[in-house]
């Protein structure tokens, strides 16, 4: 039997269930601050990539900026019944401009072939840049017959593995920001609690419309 108030008692509710969101949301910036500040893997190993327009390397997938997001989807060879919990997944990511113009790149990677992966893409209508890896890419992350996400950074030609999740750890992704937060630039905005040299600007203020950035960075993918 639900606890029907009235409007005063209702409010009162509301009120004390919202303090306890801000709080929950303020301890999610300290984790993001704290996940900025995580220690970096070097990537020794070179893989390569199949897309549609022919080979590709790690490097290649940054598409010319400094971070990248790498979902690794559980699309396997001829797969008879594709993952739905990747599905959902897919489904819940953002118009890629607004993570392309903070300087950060999302990639889809699969052990399926390339035409399947293209196949699979138009049945769920999806856009996102999507590649076959057939080496030892997953496995030398942590994923072998699952599904996880890593970001990585590219500074001076040098790659870096950032961070790493699986799990329910990608249950809460589906904007911009909670991408963002995985990475260790972050959102860049002043308010952040960022490495010292992280370039800020104020929030609200970067914020367009999807079709409306004027910057290089928002180019889509090959």
């Amino acid at each position: 039997m639900r606890n029907i108030v009235s409007r005063e008692n209702w409010l009162r509710a509301q009120e004390a269930l919202r303090a306890k969101e801000k709080e929950l949301t303020h301890a999610h910036d300290r984790l993001a601050a704290e996940r900025r500040r995580l220690p970096w893997e070097k990537v020794e190993k070179a893989y390569a990539f199949d897309k549609l327009s022919g080979k590709a390397s790690l490097d290649d997938l940054f598409d010319r900026r400094r971070q990248l997001i790498v979902y690794h989807h559980m699309l396997k060879p001829t797969d008879p019944d594709p993952c739905s919990g990747c599905g959902m997944v897919g489904d819940q990511i953002p118009h890629l401009a607004h993570l392309h113009v903070r300087d950060t790149s999302l990639v889809f990677v699969s052990r399926a072939p390339i035409a399947e992966i293209e196949a699979f893409k138009r049945r769920m209508g999806w856009t996102m840049p999507w590649v076959s890896t057939a080496d030892d890419f997953n496995a030398d992350f942590g994923v072998t017959t699952g599904f996880g996400l890593d970001v990585f950074y590219r500074d001076d030609g040098d790659i870096y593995r950032t961070y790493f999740t699986t799990g329910r750890g990608v249950e809460t992704l589906g904007t911009p920001w909670t991408f963002l937060d995985l990475t260790p630039l972050g959102r860049q905005e002043s308010w952040e609690d960022a490495p010292e040299g992280t370039e800020q600007s104020e929030p609200y203020q970067w914020w367009r419309l999807h079709d409306e950035y004027d910057d290089s960075r928002t180019r889509e993918s090959a």
